[in-house]
């Protein structure tokens, strides 16, 4: 690990961006940071790890295919590797076993490895925007989920649950909100009516804008439209194939200012990992930068929050202090958790460095 000074010419640390600071770094922990560029180890950003509210896998591993403590620990790992220090670990539709094994280990290893709780994405989707999700496992949403939701929050457990508002009883959302979980409105065919009444039932957040949901249009703008100008929480998938780069500056442009919006991988396992793997029994494959399955649709992404910083920055426009808490503080700030800060006493294993291109710089000058 490094052991000197860090000379940065971008420090990103609580919520603000600094420039040319020097970082102490003396067994394992940082000893100091103030202005300055004079340290032998040089770097153009030097960052707090990021946030990802949507991991579907990594390291060659889905959850849903294998939800065990082992299994997270691995996902959670990779994603380590490759810059992202904090996880929701994410279980798509299934039978109702597979996403209480997945609650099960999240729980025990939660605290632990980057692991902040679990997003159950899934099953109370809309069919007709299931996107790879398997149609035989989608339901509207039920007392065993809303119980599930209930004893992870019961256990101070963080916890995200993706459904369509439409299909979702309001005496049963109405708990699930009571329950402290993000509720989040995706894989939606609501119309702007319905996403309204959704927002102020206390669905505060949507899952992959513009994926898996119905297209705004000029007289019906549904999730989607009303999603962009509310005050609600938005994540997007920033990897040039979900979403054209046009089409994301047009939402962070439009979202009201000071509501969060953040990005999210939907990362599965081919994200440090092998160029395929196996969902729901069928191979999902690697091809151009795309996830597909045998039906040719999208299934997921292959891409981390660090090539999305990159994204955001080169191929979006965005300045770096704007598409910094996109991977950072805004996806904490939703699931209420507070900036993570480089300062005395963080231990150097929680510090990114980064070139001019925005790739990891190894702890081994």
């Amino acid at each position: 690990m490094i052991d000197g000074t860090i000379a940065a010419a971008h420090l990103w640390s609580g919520g603000r961006l600094l420039p040319d600071r020097e970082i102490t770094v003396k067994d394992g922990r940082v000893w100091s940071v103030r202005p300055g560029t004079t340290g032998a180890f040089r770097a153009h950003l030097v960052s707090v790890p990021f946030t990802d509210l949507q991991v579907n896998g990594g390291g060659g591993v889905m959850l849903n295919s294998d939800p065990t403590p082992e299994g997270v620990r691995r996902i959670a790992a990779a994603h380590r590797r490759l810059g992202t220090g904090d996880i929701l670990p994410t279980v798509i539709t299934d039978r109702p076993e597979v996403t209480e094994a997945a609650a099960h280990a999240v729980a025990a290893v939660a605290g632990e490895s980057g692991v902040i709780g679990l997003h159950i994405e899934g099953p109370h989707l809309s069919p007709a925007r299931r996107g790879t999700h398997r149609a035989e496992d989608i339901r509207p949403l039920d007392r065993r989920m809303v119980d599930l939701v209930a004893g992870l929050r019961a256990r101070n457990l963080r916890v995200m649950i993706t459904l369509a508002p439409e299909r979702a009883d309001p005496a049963l959302l109405a708990e699930l909100v009571a329950s402290g979980a993000v509720v989040s409105a995706g894989h939606s065919s609501a119309t702007a009516a319905e996403a309204r009444a959704a927002f102020a039932r206390g669905i505060g957040c949507v899952t992959h804008l513009y994926n898996a949901m119905d297209p705004m249009t000029s007289r019906e703008p549904g999730l989607l439209g009303v999603a962009i100008t509310s005050d609600v929480a938005i994540g997007l998938i920033c990897d040039g194939v979900h979403v054209a780069w046009e089409m994301l500056r047009l939402a962070m442009d439009a979202h009201p200012p000071g509501a969060p919006i953040f990005a999210v991988s939907d990362a599965m396992a081919t994200v440090g990992g092998p160029d395929h793997f196996t969902l729901y029994g069928r191979r999902i494959d690697l091809r151009d930068g795309r996830l597909v399955n045998g039906e040719g649709a999208l299934a997921g992404a292959h891409i981390d929050l660090r090539q999305t910083l990159a994204n955001l920055c080169t191929h979006v426009g965005l300045p770096l202090e704007r598409a910094l808490p996109m991977v950072t503080d805004a996806p904490r700030r939703v699931m209420g958790l507070p900036p993570r800060r480089i300062e005395e006493g963080t231990a150097s294993s929680d510090m990114i460095l980064m070139d001019d291109a925005f790739r990891i710089i190894p702890a081994h000058p």
